[in-house]
């Protein structure tokens, strides 16, 4: 797809959202997209490659969260992948920190190239479990929104995202069209400081396919027990 077709095509997406973006905000969308494409041939990033689906179901599909992000915010996308909805989210809310953690240092070296090529500042990648950088007073607990895209079960991904945002702050989960782990992750919830603020369902733009996001609340400092030792969360969730 040239850059033509692109910028027509990504801007009108846009337009059922409300965002209206700049020429260069849609140039750095396109240096993505085609990084991300070339970076697929080494290293395996998204199943999915072609240009209008990837500005779809990655691009519009990480900024369906962006009116829940305000100037000046400090951001931490967990198990971001290929940079999503982090990067996206960072490109049109220039004026927010973003931190972008995974535990594959491929990932990593691809997302820093992608900073690079974009010239976006006040955006870090970090190789880690979540499990353990929660245990580093510098992010523990000093995030206003955590946000994560289809990483794992609700009360698994919990144990991995509450641990960093700050009393007050918020927890983004970004779920798929079944959301019946909702009501199994009701104790982690409450365990992890929590409290359930609004289950939102929407429908990608042009398409049929149904997402939720489920905005959680952090209301009390979680105890030091948590996050549990690298693994555990998975193999022994809070039930």
């Amino acid at each position: 797809m040239d850059f033509e077709q692109f910028k027509n095509l990504l801007k009108e997406e846009l337009k059922n959202l409300s965002i209206d973006i700049s020429d260069v905000q849609v140039k750095q969308f396109y240096t993505y997209m085609n990084l991300l494409v070339e970076w697929n041939k080494k290293i395996n990033l998204t199943a999915i490659t072609e240009a209008n689906e990837i500005i779809t179901k990655h691009f519009i599909d990480s900024l369906i969260i962006s009116k829940y992000l305000q100037e000046g915010k400090n951001v931490m996308d967990i198990g971001t992948g290929a940079g999503f909805p982090g990067i996206p989210l960072k490109i049109i809310n220039n004026n927010i920190h973003i931190d972008l953690v995974d535990s594959l240092n491929k990932r990593i070296t691809f997302l820093n190239e992608v900073i690079t090529k974009l010239e976006l500042n006040d955006i870090n990648a970090i190789h880690s479990r979540a499990e353990d950088l929660a245990r580093i007073v510098k992010y523990r607990e000093n995030y206003d929104i955590v946000v994560s895209r289809a990483v794992a079960r609700l009360n698994i991904l919990l144990e991995y995202m509450m641990p960093f945002v700050k009393v007050g702050g918020y927890c983004i989960c970004m779920k798929g069209s079944n959301i019946e782990e909702l009501e199994e992750a009701k104790k982690a919830i409450d365990i992890l400081g929590g409290k359930i603020e609004k289950v939102e369902e929407i429908n990608l733009p042009n398409t049929d396919i149904k997402r939720h996001n489920i905005i959680i609340k952090k209301v009390k400092n979680i105890s030091k027990e948590y996050p549990r030792k690298a693994g555990i969360p998975s193999k022994n969730p809070i039930i």
